[in-house]
């Protein structure tokens, strides 16, 4: 018995095989366009995956909590005294200061990142070098020197020549010497950075001695993280207190943020489809209708038709889905998501040439398949029911 059903439905995917080629033009143009569907969303949900996980991985070294100092809501220079009130809580590793900010090029119209940092007091400052593709970070005493990241090279052309200048606040020029650039492999964090030691960060921005941007807090056990964050608020409730976990948490705030936007905005294409496969499913053209006819004089039962719909449904739909989700996958690593690089990159001018590798989890993939194949499906099995209900008399007749 089940060896007879075996053949049966073997007999009637062939059937379906050989009516799919016999309208292979009205098929081909199908799949392509659901392929089209499933690559944009595909394409979509790789990105922003890939992203969190480069986010993630970057963000490892970063300071367990940065301190700023808020005035009127806005963030104001901090003064370096504060580390002095930190000295007695307990399991906080060192304190290190850092100054940054934007600097914008008017010629390029892009805001470059600047941040001067103390190498020397960080805890793993020698390690930094592991970043860097080439050259070495400034150490204190090396006036001038910095390290930049890819964007800045190409943008102040210094593939021939290691020095450039930038303005300070009254339009004098202070000259710097490049000493490294940092690895593609850091471009989502880095790609616009500009590193030097804090003494040239502090002339550059003109910022009084004694104040600095914010204070990067280093702690012993990454357990505490949260218990060290409420007790340092607690002893200067004037500063913001950020942790790692909050940032970390917030790059994929913003990645979730705008993948679900665009995603939106792609369900209403995928909705516009499957409304046209219902109408096309629905509507029978004389062929068609004239075919069932015979299938049923010949003694086909209508639930063989709609096995046959059913299988036509599943190889168009299975097929869409490995060509639009293979596609995505090579839009993403090959060709950088170069579509929507517009849309999840955000405002900056110098953006970085993303080398993404997604990770493609099971729950990901079923989450593609419901949001495309199962509408399909429902879409085209479900009005095959009238189909598969036309009277083969008023069907030869016609």
């Amino acid at each position: 018995m089940a060896q007879s059903n075996l053949e049966k439905q073997l007999n009637i995917l062939d059937y379906a095989l050989s009516s799919l080629w016999r309208h292979r033009l009205k098929s081909l143009s199908v799949l392509l366009v659901f392929a089209a569907v499933i690559f944009l969303l595909a394409s979509f949900q790789m990105v922003t995956q890939a992203l969190s996980d480069k986010a993630k991985q970057v963000l490892t070294h970063t300071p367990e909590i940065t301190l700023q100092k808020m005035s009127a809501g806005r963030q104001e220079a901090i003064p370096l005294a504060y580390r002095d009130k930190l000295a007695g809580i307990f399991g906080i590793r060192r304190v290190v200061p850092r100054i940054w900010g934007y600097y914008f090029d008017e010629v390029r119209l892009a805001n470059s990142t600047v941040m001067g940092m103390a190498v020397d007091e960080m805890p793993e400052g020698n390690r930094l070098d592991a970043a860097l593709a080439k050259g070495a970070m400034p150490g204190p005493d090396e006036q001038g020197r910095v390290v930049v990241g890819h964007s800045i090279t190409k943008a102040l052309d210094l593939a021939g020549r290691t020095t450039f200048s930038l303005f300070r606040p009254d339009l004098s020029l202070k000259p710097f010497e490049v000493s490294g650039e940092f690895s593609r492999d850091t471009d989502i964090l880095t790609n616009d950075l500009i590193v030097m030691n804090l003494a040239d960060a502090r002339d550059l921005f003109s910022i009084p001695a004694g104040l600095v941007t914010d204070l990067c807090v280093y702690v012993a056990n990454p357990k505490e993280i949260d218990t060290i964050a409420k007790k340092i608020s607690e002893t200067l409730p004037s500063v913001r207190v950020l942790t790692r976990p909050q940032i970390q948490k917030t790059y994929q705030v913003v990645f979730g943020w705008r993948s679900g936007f665009g995603s939106i905005c792609l369900l209403s294409a995928l909705a516009a489809f499957v409304i046209l496969a219902w109408d096309k499913a629905s509507g029978l053209s004389p062929e068609e209708r004239r075919e069932i006819a015979i299938l049923k004089v010949l003694g086909w039962e209508t639930s063989d038709i709609l096995a046959v719909r059913f299988w036509e449904s599943v190889i168009v739909s299975g097929l869409a889905c490995l060509v639009g989700m293979t596609a995505a996958y090579i839009h993403v690593v090959y060709c950088a998501a170069a579509l929507f690089r517009p849309v999840l990159m955000g405002w900056s001018v110098l953006r970085p040439d993303l080398h993404l590798l997604p990770r493609m989890a099971v729950g990901d993939i079923l989450l593609i398949f419901a949001f495309t194949v199962i509408p399909y499906l429902a879409a085209t099995v479900i009005p095959a029911w009238r189909s598969a209900t036309v009277p083969a008399d008023s069907a030869l007749g016609g």
